[in-house]
């Protein structure tokens, strides 16, 4: 969508405004920074809830997502799932929900997600991708963490998405969070097509997707949420994808996409995390994708799958 039609930030201020209106029932907190700004804690000094962070996995793909949650027994101790299905994944995942942007500040250290990115538009990513935001009046900024942004960054964020400050939100969960355990599971459809990005699979072919994971337990400790959530995408996650194209095309990413792909395949993600010495970068990128794939080319009727959902490693992960 090259004209800026899907309208990433108007769809995501217009969930902020609903989530502020019923902020006592979703169990967040609302405030105004210096500098306007408004900030929604979904899960540090508030406690947040399942539906607030599904009004975040809304907010991160820019409202081009339907989400929702079901209950099943697949993996015994990990009943909960989130499904996400987009019929604009590159926009909702790519152009809006990956976490591409990173935030420092002194000590302070996040990665920025939701509409924003396509207003601000630096990440090298965006070279890419020929969608236009139209003119924004607000926009949203989504953040891994358990405290809203320094005065600094609030105004690099409005400076490179050209409005002022009081036009953004700020919404911010730590992983440790109910909230922030569902938005990070939410990523299991972005995951997807990020690696389907990095295989060079063109991104014009996917024309629709729909994933599902596990919802981990919230855990106290940083390190074990994180692993918690990582797995329940790298062993947990299944997405199908829908794309133009021939079926060898089709073949070749269904075999290469899923996570047992990875050299590092087969820890649970903490202990693949303490292996490298705590270098997230360190570990291999193809790593990061869903457990499970289905890709279907809709030219030719073929559909094909790789990978599987890995209980055991699950089981493991919760310890």
């Amino acid at each position: 969508m090259k004209d800026g039609h899907a309208h990433l930030n108007d769809n995501a201020q217009a969930i902020v405004d609903r989530m502020i209106a019923e902020a006592e029932r979703l169990g967040i907190g609302y405030a105004r920074g210096s500098l306007g700004e408004h900030l929604i804690d979904a899960g540090a000094k508030f406690p947040g809830s399942l539906d607030a962070g599904l009004k975040i996995v809304e907010i991160c793909t820019g409202g081009l997502a339907t989400v929702s949650t079901s209950l099943d027994r697949a993996f015994a101790r990990w009943p909960l799932s989130i499904e996400v299905r987009s019929s604009q994944p590159v926009l909702a995942c790519l152009a809006s929900q990956y976490a591409g942007w990173q935030l420092t500040h002194e000590k302070y250290f996040a990665m920025g997600s939701g509409p924003v990115r396509a207003l601000a538009r630096v990440e090298p990513l965006f070279s890419e991708l020929e969608y236009r935001e139209p003119d924004a009046a607000s926009s949203v900024v989504v953040l891994e963490t358990d405290r809203p942004p320094p005065t600094a960054l609030v105004e690099k964020v409005a400076k490179a998405a050209g409005l002022t400050p009081d036009a953004l939100t700020f919404v911010f969960a730590p992983t440790q969070s109910l909230a922030g355990c569902v938005q990070i599971a939410g990523r299991v459809l972005e995951v997807a097509l990020h690696k389907a990005h990095d295989l060079k699979f063109p991104l014009e072919a996917i024309v629709d997707g729909i994933g599902r994971a596990p919802i981990p337990a919230p855990h106290p400790d940083f390190l074990t949420a994180m692993g918690r959530t990582n797995d329940a995408i790298i062993y947990g996650g299944l997405v199908q994808l829908f794309v133009r194209g021939s079926a060898e095309d089709a073949r070749d990413l269904a075999a290469n996409l899923s996570s047992v792909t990875s050299r590092d395949y087969g820890q649970p993600f903490s202990q693949i995390f303490k292996a490298f010495n705590g270098d997230f970068y360190a570990i291999d990128p193809m790593l990061f994708s869903p457990a499970e794939v289905i890709v279907t080319a809709i030219d030719t009727g073929d559909t094909f799958r790789h990978g599987a959902t890995n209980a055991a490693m699950l089981e493991q992960s919760l310890g």
